[in-house]
């Protein structure tokens, strides 16, 4: 077969299971505070340790309040939650970062930012965004709470191989499209369900001209198209990313370490189960309208007039757009907006605040939003400090909050109010998400910008 991801899974392979899974060694275990304490009850009742505690690293994201992390959570099952995972980090002898550790942010910013994702490595934690992980050429992908007890027993895991599958896109992106909108655009072909029991390679012109942020916010978006996983052949883009991280590899490790990364790719004569080739110039900036991150269309386009045209079931187009208050054929430009979010582990990068702050320099946040914009770590936080960008956006308005997951999802103070229509450059728009009864449309960070001037959707072609 000779595809990458047939080289790095067969190299973890610890034994082939006869008509049943393959036992998978782990390279890297990321645990956050939601997915982890019954696996740590287990290995407690089993009167279990890690089998490999340097190769398992923890802090808390979900339940993080995004001000005052200095003083104590208010909310009890949040303060439970962060609290029982530094626990169990000092119980079992693992690397935790919790809150206002210079290290701390949302697990899948840290690790690549910290070195710690790193080419030809498998790495799982109990999220599904772990597919983030795969922009750095590894294999990544997410994990119940039975599976992460059996990886900190064992730092093994038991898989069935998933299918392989290349999604090449070539030619330029035009003016103002982001690798969210390359995602949104692939969510929309391919519908939420397209990818499922595969593995996706990405590749073509435009994946190789594409930054590590805007990789691994592609990446992070597999899982929306069903996906099991998604990645990108390491090359001269990830090597300098990686370089100097805390945990990259130095000195003559660096130089070994790179002559075996360069060895991570597809080879020309490699078959996939399944090829599919897209055309970068059918790519514009992306909103979604419905209540799955599938539900999209150009941000110049009409929401679909069908199901059929919508790519969904028919009772589930109409209860999507009755719950978002929107009717199909209706265009969106010009809806009026209440919430602005920029962050999560989708788009809480450097370069995302880069791109809000490109947008919003020399005007004002409207009058009548709210925005929330939430760095990914502590090390996003003081490179958007370094690089003066908090000044050019407190001139217009916004505010910084601390790192954490935020309104990505209803699971600490940052919750979208019932009936507000929020713009997120997040990964998930399901009813509820950002909270009870909150609207969701999941958009680029310059979507999320040119909403947050001017207070309804507007395309950001207009404002760069």
């Amino acid at each position: 077969m000779n595809t990458l991801f047939d080289k790095i899974w067969d190299k973890h392979v610890v034994q082939q299971v006869e008509d049943g899974p393959t036992q998978l060694y782990i390279d890297r275990l990321y645990c956050h505070e939601v997915t982890s304490p019954q696996a740590f009850d287990g290995m407690r009742a089993r009167g279990l340790k890690c089998f490999r505690p340097g190769q398992i690293f923890c802090m808390p994201d979900h339940n993080t309040p995004t001000h005052d992390q200095d003083k104590p959570i208010e909310d009890p099952v949040s303060k439970k939650q962060v609290d029982t995972l530094a626990k169990n980090a000092a119980e079992f002898g693992l690397a935790h970062y919790g809150m206002m550790d210079k290290s701390n942010g949302i697990i899948h910013v840290v690790g690549p930012e910290k070195g710690l994702s790193l080419p030809g490595m498998t790495i799982v934690c109990g999220d599904s965004h772990t597919s983030t992980h795969g922009a750095m050429g590894a294999v990544a992908f997410g994990i119940g709470t039975s599976e992460v007890e059996m990886v900190l027993a064992s730092q093994c895991i038991l898989q069935q191989k998933p299918k392989s599958m290349r999604i090449t896109i070539n030619g330029q992106l035009g003016k103002g499209v982001t690798a969210k909108d390359v995602a949104l655009y692939l969510m929309a072909q391919l519908t939420t369900s397209g990818a499922t029991g595969y593995f996706v390679e990405y590749a073509g012109d435009v994946i190789t001209t594409l930054s590590m942020e805007g990789r691994l916010t592609l990446c992070n978006l597999s899982i929306e198209m069903g996906a099991r996983g998604g990645f990108i052949a390491p090359d001269e883009t990830t090597f300098a990313y990686i370089k100097g991280r805390d945990f990259a590899p130095k000195g003559d490790d660096w130089d070994k370490a790179v002559a075996y990364w360069k060895t991570l790719k597809s080879g020309d004569d490699a078959v996939f189960d399944k090829e599919l080739i897209f055309k970068a110039e059918d790519v514009e900036p992306r909103i979604t309208y419905g209540t799955n991150p599938g539900m999209g269309i150009g941000i110049t386009e009409n929401i679909p007039e069908t199901a059929a045209q919508a790519k969904s079931p028919e009772q589930g187009f109409q209860k999507a757009l009755d719950y978002m208050g929107f009717q199909p054929g209706e265009k969106l430009l010009g809806k009026k907006v209440d919430y602005v979010f920029l962050g999560a582990c989708t788009n809480g990068r450097i370069e995302d605040f880069r791109a809000f702050a490109s947008i919003v320099k020399g005007r004002q946040k409207a009058k009548d939003v709210i925005a929330w914009l939430v760095p990914g770590s502590w090390a996003v936080d003081r490179q958007i400090r370094e690089e003066g960008l908090d000044k050019v956006l407190e001139a217009a308005g916004f505010e910084i909050r601390q790192p954490g997951c935020s309104a990505c999802l209803a699971m600490n103070d940052d919750k979208i109010p019932a009936g507000k229509l929020s713009v997120s450059t997040s990964n998930r728009n399901f009813e509820g998400r950002q909270g009870p009864g909150a609207r969701t449309i999941l958009a680029s960070p310059l979507v999320a910008a040119a909403a947050a001037v001017t207070g309804v959707i507007t395309d950001p072609r207009e404002m760069i």
